[in-house]
């Protein structure tokens, strides 16, 4: 009586398809961090003062929300940009951008409507040195508003 063993085949690596990949996972890297970095430059914009200056100098609470919040928002829509992006690498890397943008303009017009709707003047806020539940409740608000921003993506 004979034993037969079955050799564990681990297959082939395909270089090319690895290369490209890999490019893949960079650009798409690269698009993320940019829409992140233009999701702080339209919150700037909104509030008042420097907002980097605000939240790693002076120490704000009131802004770190509001920046943790946005970032977070717009982080959601960023991967929900990219698992939804095409698949052909060029067109899921416009795909990705265009809608990045268009979360970043989303979440900047919602902030602006927030601001109005809100009994309290998000300005003032911002400049507050203590923390606020308010600054929490729009935080909040942003992240629920990114969640909905990024399953309204086709």
């Amino acid at each position: 009586m004979s034993t037969t063993y079955q050799a564990v085949e681990f297959g082939y690596v395909d270089a090319d398809l690895l290369i490209q990949g890999v490019v893949g996972t960079l650009l798409f890297f690269v698009i993320g961090v940019g829409v992140l970095a233009l999701g702080f430059l339209a919150l700037d914009l909104i509030t008042p003062g420097n907002l980097r200056t605000q939240v790693y100098l002076d120490h704000n609470p009131n802004a770190a929300i509001l920046l943790g919040a946005n970032h977070l928002a717009l982080a959601i829509i960023v991967v929900t940009a990219i698992m939804t992006s095409a698949d052909n690498l060029g067109q899921g890397l416009v795909d990705t951008a265009v809608y990045g943008l268009i979360g970043v303009l989303l979440q900047a017009l919602a902030l602006r409507v927030l601001d109005a709707v809100i009994p309290a003047d998000l300005r003032s806020l911002v400049n507050q040195p203590r923390m606020r539940g308010s600054a929490w409740a729009i935080g909040i608000s942003l992240v629920a508003i990114g969640a909905v921003n990024a399953a309204a993506l086709s």
